[in-house]
């Protein structure tokens, strides 16, 4: 059986969220028709909603669903750009963003954004000192709660309580973190009001065991955000379209799921993440794992391997039956250095020569233990091949 180790990717739907998921597909019904069967698609969507508030601890009115993370990234930003203060034209910006962020703030930038970017240190991490003094005067501000790469867990509360105090209007990016790491859109929105402060939290089904395709931006009550796609008045007039209501449903399930069990599977995956970074430290001379060595999710191990090639590592470890990534998915295939670790003060060299391994809810320990027997000898191929 192959051996799956890139969960940080996706993660294999659970059998409950795909039962959801047929039983909702087997009601005809558009949530928006008033009649029966539309009334009886509604009160699903509107129950899922409120079970996914309850998860991400925000009223259910605030639960936009999306097509997934990357749509409520693009929401988020392009939205409170669009709904900015005329006389505020800067993006706060970390370093190591994910490219769903990068690529939007990148697109904004074409429309008159000019970005304030704010660099990571040495394990990844966004200094809430740093992203402070960066505040003043923005137009809006993002950053990961747990970077997709290095695994990194940030303070999102500093974060959120430091873009409140500078009144600017904060999202923050928690499809890495979620189900994984405490998550709370209210916890972390404090007593701000108003637009500034945390005013969006993205998050995606995918991560956690439901389906593809799914997301929700949490939205404030009280932000100021512009419709990126227009047709309808659904979901406060933020999110136009017929909504997902077998998807919502699968979501909520999946969410719900993830949240009772994150304490014992943290635990759990952080065991065999630690029996994996002390295997390769034992076995394969030089190879560092990057990032927070504490603060992060708890089923990453982001490791260099000087001297190999991530992506040949990846082949020969593929070729062998083990699943595993350079980086994030979005980026897969594409031969450039992973931002994250240039960000991190690495070379361009080292940020080539590495490989991310996330464990999910269906790794056992066999499966840590396959790879630490497969894995020196990978690198060994992948170093004599880097040195011809």
């Amino acid at each position: 059986m192959p051996i799956y180790l890139d969960h940080a990717a996706t993660t294999p739907l659970r059998p409950e969220a795909r039962d959801a998921w047929l039983a909702a597909t087997e009601s005809a019904g558009n949530a928006s028709s008033i009649h029966g069967a539309g009334q009886s698609a509604r009160r699903l969507l509107e129950e899922s909603r409120e079970r996914l508030a309850a998860v991400v601890d925000a009223d259910p009115i605030e639960v936009v669903f999306t097509s997934g993370g990357t749509e409520a990234v693009n929401l988020a930003l392009k939205g409170l750009w669009w709904a900015r203060r005329t006389d505020a034209a800067t993006v706060v910006l970390p370093d190591g963003e994910h490219h769903a962020t990068l690529d939007a703030v990148s697109w904004l930038e074409t429309q008159g954004a000019r970005v304030r970017p704010v660099a990571l240190d040495e394990w990844a991490r966004i200094r809430p000192a740093a992203f402070a003094e960066a505040l003043p005067g923005g137009a809006l501000a993002t950053a990961l709660v747990a970077n997709n790469e290095a695994g990194t867990v940030n303070d999102a509360p500093a974060l959120a309580a430091s873009a409140a105090a500078s009144d600017v209007p904060l999202h923050l990016d928690a499809v890495a973190a979620f189900g994984h790491v405490p998550v709370s859109f209210r916890r972390w929105r404090g007593d701000a009001s108003g637009r500034s402060g945390l005013v969006a939290m993205s998050v995606s089904a995918h991560k956690i065991g439901g389906p593809a395709g799914v997301g929700s931006l949490v939205v404030s009550r009280s932000a100021e955000v512009s419709a990126l796609i227009h047709g309808g008045g659904q979901q406060r007039r933020l999110r136009a379209g017929t909504e997902d209501v077998a998807g919502a449903a699968a979501f909520a399930v999946a969410a719900e799921l993830a949240a009772g069990e994150r304490e014992a599977e943290a635990a759990r995956l952080g065991a065999l993440r630690d029996r994996l970074v002390r295997g390769i430290h034992d076995t394969i001379p030089g190879a560092e794992l990057l990032g927070d060595p504490a603060d992060r999710v708890p089923g990453n191990a982001h490791v260099l391997f000087p001297g190999a090639s991530g992506e040949t590592l990846l082949f020969l470890l593929d070729r062998a039956g083990i699943a595993v990534s350079t980086g994030s998915a979005c980026q897969a295939g594409v031969p450039e250095p992973s931002h994250v670790v240039l960000a991190m003060g690495r070379t361009d060299a080292e940020a080539r020569q590495v490989l991310r391994f996330t464990l999910g809810r269906t790794t056992v320990d066999g499966d840590v233990a396959e790879l630490l027997a497969v894995l020196p000898g990978a690198v060994e191929r992948a170093r004599a091949a880097t040195r011809r």
